[in-house]
This record gives C-alpha cells, sequence and structure tokens, in this order.
C-alpha cells in the first residue's frame, strides 16, 4: 500500500459521499413517496420499490465470483454497475409511467448496493486499519449531510408540485454518474482467485464459520423486524388510509431530514464506542433503540412524537451504519472480505426483499399499530441471540469500520 494510493481513494470517496447520500434520500425516501403520491401504486409495486435495493444485496455474491473470475479491478467493475444506475434514472425521467418506473427503480438501487462488497475489498485494501475507522467516518458525515440536504430540498421542490419528480429523477441519474466517475478513479486490483467457481461459493463460510453463522441468524430476525417497517414510515405519513395526510416537505423532513441530522451527531460517538466497546453488547443496544423508535413512531399520531421517534431512529441508525460494515473486517480473514461481505450482503438481501412483501400483506390483517408490535417481538429475539455471542466479542479484531447505506 502506498501513500498515493490511500490519497487518491480518500479524495474521491469524500467526493461520491456527496452523491451517496443524495442516492440514499431517493432510496429512503423519495422513490416511495413517488411511488404512493404520484403514481398511487397498488402494494405488489410499492413492495418492489421497497425492496429495490436488497435485490442487489441478493445477488451480491454472484457478481462478486463474476467479477474474480474476470480479472477486472475492483472498482473498474463496480464503476460500470453505477453507470447502469444512472442510466436506469435517465429512463425514468424519459418515460415517466408506471410500467417503466417500478423496474427501473429496481434495476437502479440494485446496481447501488451490489457494488457494496466490491468497494469493501477496495477499502480493505488501500485503506490501513489504523485510519480505516477515521477516514470512513468522515466520508459517512459527508454523506449524511448530503443526505439531509437532499431530503431538505427535494421535500420543498415536490411540496404541492409532485409534478417536480421527474426533476429528482433528473438528479438522481446525475449522482449515479458521479458515483461511477468516483469510483473509476480509485485505484484497485483484481479480486484474489479462491479456486471455487460455483457463483454462491461464498455461502459456504456461513456454514463453516459458527460465529458468522449466529451473527446472520441474529441479524436476520432484527433486520425482518426493522425492514418490514422502514417503507411503512413513508405509507403511515402518506397515504390518506392513515388520516394523517401531511404535506411533503413535512414527511421529508420526517423521513429524511430529522434522521439524518441524528445519525450525523451521532456518528462519532457511536465509532469511539466500537472502537472500545464489546462488539454484540453494542450491537443489542442497538437493536433495542431501532426497536423503541418503532413502536413510538407507529404508536402515535401526535407530530412531536413522531418527529421524536424519526430522532431516535436516526440515532440507532448512526451505529447501524457502524455496525453492518464493521461485522466482516473484525472476524472474517483479511483475504476473504468479499467474500464474506457477499455472503452478508446476500442475506440483507433476502430479507430485503421479503419483508416489505410480508409488511405491506400483514398490515391489512394486522393494522400499522400491531404490526409495529410484530416488528418488536423479531427484533427482541435477535437481541437474546446476540446475547449468546457477547463473550465471543472480546476477540474481535480492532474495528475497521467500511461501508455503507445499509445498517440492518
Amino acid at each position: 500500500m502506498t501513500d498515493e494510493r490511500l490519497i487518491t481513494t480518500y479524495r474521491y470517496e469524500k467526493l461520491r459521499a456527496v452523491a451517496s447520500g443524495t442516492i440514499e434520500a431517493a432510496a429512503h425516501t423519495f422513490l416511495l413517496l413517488i411511488a404512493v403520491r404520484w403514481f398511487e401504486a397498488g402494494s405488489t409495486a410499492k413492495s418492489l420499490v421497497a425492496a429495490a435495493g436488497s435485490f442487489g444485496l441478493l445477488v451480491s455474491p454472484l457478481v462478486v465470483t463474476r467479477v474474480e473470475s474476470s480479472g477486472w479491478p475492483v472498482s473498474r467493475a463496480a464503476s460500470v454497475i453505477l453507470a447502469i444506475g444512472a442510466l436506469s434514472f435517465l429512463a425514468m425521467h424519459q418515460f415517466p409511467t408506471i410500467e417503466v418506473y417500478v423496474p427501473c427503480c429496481i434495476l437502479a438501487m440494485a446496481c447501488s448496493t451490489t457494488s457494496i462488497p466490491l468497494m469493501t475489498q477496495v477499502y480493505q485494501e488501500n485503506y490501513p486499519g489504523r485510519e480505516r475507522g477515521r477516514r470512513f467516518a468522515r466520508t459517512v458525515m459527508i454523506r449524511i449531510g448530503a443526505a439531509a440536504g437532499c431530503s431538505y430540498l427535494a421535500g420543498r421542490a415536490l411540496d404541492g408540485h409532485m409534478e417536480n419528480f421527474r426533476w429528482l429523477l433528473l438528479g438522481f441519474a446525475g449522482a449515479f454518474a458521479l458515483s461511477s466517475f468516483c469510483v473509476y478513479r480509485v485505484p484497485s486490483r483484481p479480486l484474489k482467485a479462491s479456486g471455487g467457481k460455483h457463483p454462491l461459493r461464498a455461502l459456504r463460510y456461513a456454514k463453516t464459520d459458527r460465529l458468522f453463522r449466529l451473527t446472520l441468524i441474529a441479524w436476520m430476525f432484527m433486520g425482518f423486524g426493522n425492514l418490514m417497517m422502514f417503507p411503512m414510515r413513508v405509507e403511515y405519513l402518506a397515504n390518506p388510509e392513515y388520516n394523517l395526510v401531511l404535506p411533503e416537505e413535512t414527511i421529508a423532513l420526517i423521513v429524511g431530514v430529522y434522521p439524518n441530522l441524528a445519525r450525523f451527531l451521532t456518528s462519532a460517538i457511536w465509532g469511539w464506542l466500537f472502537d472500545h466497546v464489546n462488539f454484540f453488547a453494542l450491537r443489542a443496544v442497538l437493536n433495542l433503540l431501532f426497536g423503541l423508535g418503532i413502536c413510538v413512531f407507529f404508536a402515535s399520531e401526535s407530530l412531536f412524537w413522531l418527529i421524536g421517534a424519526a430522532v431516535l431512529f436516526g440515532i440507532a441508525s448512526g451505529g447501524g451504519d457502524v455496525a453492518w460494515s464493521l461485522w466482516v473486517t473484525k472476524f472474517a480473514p483479511p483475504e476473504r472480505v468479499a467474500d464474506y461481505m457477499s455472503t452478508h450482503t446476500f442475506f440483507t438481501g433476502v430479507r430485503g426483499v421479503a419483508a416489505p412483501f410480508a409488511g405491506y400483506l400483514l398490515v391489512r390483517e394486522l393494522g400499522m399499530k400491531n404490526l409495529g408490535f410484530v416488528s418488536l417481538g423479531l427484533i427482541i429475539i435477535s437481541i437474546l441471540l446476540l446475547a449468546r455471542e457477547i463473550p465471543w466479542g472480546r476477540k474481535a479484531r480492532q474495528a475497521d469500520a467500511l461501508v455503507e447505506e445499509v445498517s440492518d
């Protein structure tokens, strides 16, 4: 590793963080808001939009295997994937129909998340362990600030003028294009050959590594409960069926701005805690915060409590960002980080695809508040499972926080 590689990577990652924050605002708030308010989409279409990024996580092991066999430098492959995301948003802008919107949302956001394991390997190679967490924290703060700023400006642009959504789609296309350019400029090497050819070969580590397997199971319960309610925040605030009927600007503030401000203010604290506190104990605390945020949010119709729950969710997400990226580099063999990460993202994709469909199906039977309690029950199970692993947390390597935008 040379200083030039480190400096170049860090320079372009700071610039890419602005684009990543814009893409994050699209994924967390505006793509679903457009589907609900402009297209008046049905539950299936809304579920597909909500699960869009998870499709990319689901296929990430295949992508890692394909990039490995191609011999491409990792960052070049990731750049091409992100460029496809830009083209998808351009197609949505040019052909603003629900038939084009939904599949292009899936393709674009899948491109964003598919690149995560590839970039994780890049950071493993280009950032020394003693600096990786600090440099990650700085770029993630830029990303969070960009997400909050984009949420505020886009919310104002749409408030009373939903027809402006096409300009937002154009802006999201530009964010993907900038991200593709930045990644292309980052130095990288081809993935080290593992000797396996099966596209899902990396999943074997979930079988052979007991600690990895148990943590994936705990994460499945927590992530399913959280992701089941994630799109429901926009649904709850935007759909007239729930009698809130808030303006677009207010929805953007509650879903996008306030949580991101809380994430921004607490990111450094979470980074310090990850360096000094047992990883599994801290992950259990984060899960509890997510569960409390869900209960408060969906049990209230008061703007005060909705904002309070949004802030609580943002605080939990600040730690979740680091925890989700931190896991594999603390326990995986350094040369197999991309494989472990692709397995982790694969199972995140499984729950990310299934959870929104389950949420939209169950909410009709149980109601929004009862669905929130079901989610809390799943999160409590995850906490109990994590409690069994706390002794293993003392054996972890120094925290090496990496990427990205997914925290559950």
